[in-house]
Formats: structure tokens, C-alpha cells, sequence
């Protein structure tokens, strides 16, 4: 894929006004699916308001209290404008982060054995934990498989076979893992059968646009700081009104009632995000939310979709045409090899003369000493992973069985043997990558590769 020389001159001019930290430490950062980094201007709009401003506790009626509940309401307009809605159609309840976001849904849907649930096998961790709340409830959980290049496998017809029983349909819209891009038209397909949807925007939100009045999921959760590095504690459950009136909390706190009687061990729970937001939400880190929108909104997130299709392009290719002299190739990629139907977020392992994987974990440990964040494991996400080291599910579950509480992933690579993969490295990229950022990487991992060589034949 050819760069276009003018968004990579814009990029360049973001790097250096809003990330200059990077170049001046000479940090090489290749974890943004983990989390963005903030912008300086973020820093400084944020620093200026709490300078000047007096916050409290928005459950009073005194004039910080009022300004706090001001702040978050524009908070809360900021999302909502962003991913396209209003708060007509749309509700946003502040959480923690995205995980928090998920288990609100999941503690609150009306499972039973008459409405199940679907997870599709490549889900983050968070999302597979649905199924606990499921499960007890005597629903049946189902998975859509993945095929070789980590995509899903008929998923339509999934919807529609289990359509009698249809409940809850959960998956991402980008792979935390991979970077596949799962289609968005799975969000009407399903709830043209009866499904309500949890459309997990964790990592795509970062570079993609969301138009939720296209997409009509019913719960998106996201975490700010994967879209925009600042705050780190906040993250959201983005929901249409309809749905988030099906959810039956399973308890109340302090913040989400209209009133509680110890007296006659009665409650009354509040409307809409407000019976969803359990104690004080965090006022100030909302206060920071407009200036990260805003710089999504000037890197301009189509022209940024456009940029991680062409970094991606320039790692995919570079990691491809990595081989030993033999002719053995030093890297495998998971998923797609080209950025049709992928995000800018690239699962690989190394592979060493005689064809064998070296563990993530040295790979990790190498990049760390020479400077650059690299990210190595599973990702919380077991499916995919699963489906990317074929696993043999006989043998795995004798592992598991036979480790027991002394489980780590050294010992379970052990036991599945020689010749198993335990783990990927991640790189994945974000607004201030740069081409020089990728060549780096791929420098290093040709250096890696060669260090294999001679191992493997000093």
C-alpha cells in the first residue's frame, strides 16, 4: 500500500506537537491495543480546568456539586455526539472500564433457558465471563467458531439456527487479538432474529469511526484510555434506552436510587444511567473527556483508519519477508496477511532455523532491553488463541487438569510438548506510530531471528 504523503506529513507534525516524549526518550511504543497514549494538549486542558474550577460531589445541590454534575453531563453529550446518537435513543453509563461496562449487561440480562447466549469464539475475556451469569441462569451458551485466518465461521447461520431461543449475541467489532474486523453487519442480521447485541468497541473505537445510528448494537462498552490514553479510569456502557430498560439490576448502592427503606426493605431504583452508576461517578476525569474526543476528532479517525492500513501493510509485509537462510520463513502471522477485513493490530510468533517457536516471553524480555513495547501472551482472549495455536482440546484439558493450581504458561507449554505454541507477540499502532516506529521493530526481529540462527548452529 502506497502512503499518502500528505497524512503521513500531518502525522508526523501530531507526533512532534502532542508526543514529542516519545522521540525525546527514544521510545518505541507497539502496545495501543494495551492502551493509547495521551496527547499533551490533553494534559494541559485537563490541568487548566481543574486549576480553575472548584468540583464536588454531584450528589449535592451546592454550586461545586452543580458544576461537577454540569461537567459530566457534558461528559456524557461528548460520547454520545461522537459515536453518532443522542441521549433520545442512547444512554451512557460511566464505569471503571470497559470490563465493568460488560458486567453490568451481563449481571443484568434476563437469561433463562429460553434465551441463550452466543459469544463468538474470538471474544476478550471479559465478554467470555458472560457466560458464568448465563450458565445460572440455565441458559444454553454456544460459540462461532473461527477458521485459519481467524475469522468467523458462518456466523449468520448461527443467529439464525438458534434464533427460538435468541438472547444475547456478544463479540468485537476488531480482535483484540488478531486485528480481524468482524463485520458490523452482524449487529442487524442478529437483531433482525431477536438477538440483542454487545458490540465490544474496546479496541476498535480507538481508530475507527462508530456510527451507532447506523450500527445499531444495543450495548457498547468502551475504556477511554484505549481510545485516547487519558483517563485511565473511565470507561463507559454506551446503550439504547430500550435496552438498558430489560436490564434487571441485581442489587442497589448508594447513587442509583430514587430511595431506600430499611424500615419496610423496600428500594426504588433511578431511570436510565443513573440506576447504573453504583457510588460517585468519577467527575473528574470526566472533565478530561471532551479534549481526548478532541483529538480523535483532529487526527480525523477515517484518515486515521486510512494510516493503520498503511503501517499495517508496511509490518505485514515486512514480517513476511522475513526468512532464515535456509529458506524457513522466521516469522508465522495470525490471521490475515494482508489488511483486507484487519485493524492495525498484528498477533506473530518467531520462528527459529529448524522451525521451531520461540517463546513469547524471550521475545518480550529482548524488546523491553532494546526499547520498545511490545506485547507478548494471549490477550485475554482464550478463543482466539485456541483457534490460532490449534490446540488439541483432549490434550490441553489433561493439562489443565494435571497443573491444577500450579498452572503458569512455562508449565503448560511444557506439558502440551516440544513442539506447541503458548503465546504471540502483539504490535499494534496508534496515532503517533510512525513508518520508523515499524522499521524498528522489523529490524529487530530480523536481529532476533538471526540470534536464533547462531543458537541454534554455534
Amino acid at each position: 500500500m502506497v502512503p499518502n504523503q500528505e497524512d503521513k506529513q500531518f502525522f508526523a507534525r501530531l507526533r512532534a506537537d502532542e508526543y514529542a516524549r516519545l522521540d525525546a526518550t527514544g521510545a518505541t511504543y507497539l502496545d495501543y491495543a494495551g492502551s493509547a497514549l495521551y496527547a499533551d494538549s490533553q494534559l494541559r486542558a485537563h490541568h487548566d480546568q481543574l486549576r480553575s474550577g472548584v468540583f464536588g460531589n454531584p450528589h449535592s445541590e451546592h454550586a461545586p456539586s452543580v458544576a461537577s454534575t454540569a461537567a459530566l453531563d457534558t461528559a456524557r453529550d461528548t460520547v454520545l455526539r461522537h459515536f453518532g446518537v443522542s441521549g433520545a435513543t442512547h444512554a451512557v453509563c460511566f464505569t471503571a472500564n470497559t470490563t465493568a461496562a460488560i458486567k453490568l449487561v451481563a449481571e443484568g440480562f434476563a437469561f433463562s433457558p429460553s434465551r441463550s447466549l452466543l459469544l463468538s469464539q474470538d471474544n476478550h475475556n471479559s465478554v467470555n465471563g458472560i457466560r458464568e451469569f448465563a450458565c445460572r441462569a440455565g441458559s444454553a451458551v454456544r460459540y462461532v467458531a473461527l477458521d485459519e485466518d481467524l475469522t468467523l465461521v458462518d456466523p449468520v447461520d448461527a443467529l439464525r439456527e438458534h434464533g427460538a431461543q435468541a438472547g444475547l449475541f456478544a463479540f468485537p467489532a476488531q480482535s483484540n487479538f488478531s486485528g480481524v474486523l468482524h463485520p458490523l453487519a452482524l449487529v442487524a442480521e442478529a437483531r433482525a432474529h431477536g438477538w440483542r447485541v454487545l458490540l465490544d468497541a474496546a479496541s476498535f473505537a480507538s481508530t475507527h469511526p462508530l456510527n451507532l445510528s447506523e450500527c445499531e448494537a444495543d450495548f457498547v462498552p468502551v475504556s477511554f484510555y484505549k481510545m485516547f490514553g487519558y483517563p485511565g479510569g473511565l470507561g463507559a456502557l454506551i446503550a439504547r434506552r430500550d435496552a438498558l430498560a430489560e436490564l434487571r439490576r441485581p442489587w442497589f448502592s448508594g447513587g442509583t436510587v430514587d430511595y431506600v427503606s430499611v424500615q419496610h426493605g423496600s428500594h426504588q431504583l433511578r431511570a436510565g444511567h443513573e440506576g447504573f452508576e453504583d457510588g460517585t461517578p468519577d467527575f473528574l476525569s470526566a472533565l478530561a473527556l471532551p479534549a481526548g474526543f478532541g483529538m480523535l476528532a483532529r487526527a480525523g479517525q477515517p484518515r486515521l483508519a486510512a494510516r493503520m492500513r498503511t503501517l499495517t501493510a508496511q509490518f505485514l509485509n515486512g514480517l513476511q519477508a522475513l526468512c532464515h537462510d535456509n529458506g524457513r520463513p522466521a516469522v508465522v502471522v495470525h490471521g490475515p496477511l494482508d489488511v483486507c477485513g484487519r485493524g492495525g493490530v498484528v498477533a506473530f510468533n518467531v520462528i527459529d532455523v529448524h522451525g521451531h517457536v520461540v517463546p513469547y516471553w524471550e521475545i518480550e524480555t529482548a524488546a523491553r532491553a532494546r526499547g520498545l513495547a511490545l506485547r507478548g501472551g494471549c490477550f485475554c482472549n482464550p478463543g482466539a488463541a485456541e483457534a490460532a495455536f490449534r490446540f488439541d482440546a483432549d490434550r490441553t484439558a489433561a493439562c489443565f487438569a494435571a497443573l491444577d493450581r500450579n498452572f503458569t504458561i512455562p508449565g503448560f507449554a511444557r506439558c502440551l510438548g516440544p513442539d506447541a505454541v503458548v503465546g504471540a507477540v502483539r504490535a499494534s499502532f496508534g496515532i503517533p506510530t510512525s513508518e520508523h516506529d515499524v522499521e524498528r521493530a522489523l529490524v529487530f526481529l530480523d536481529a532476533v531471528a538471526h540470534s536464533t540462527r547462531n543458537a541454534s548452529t554455534g
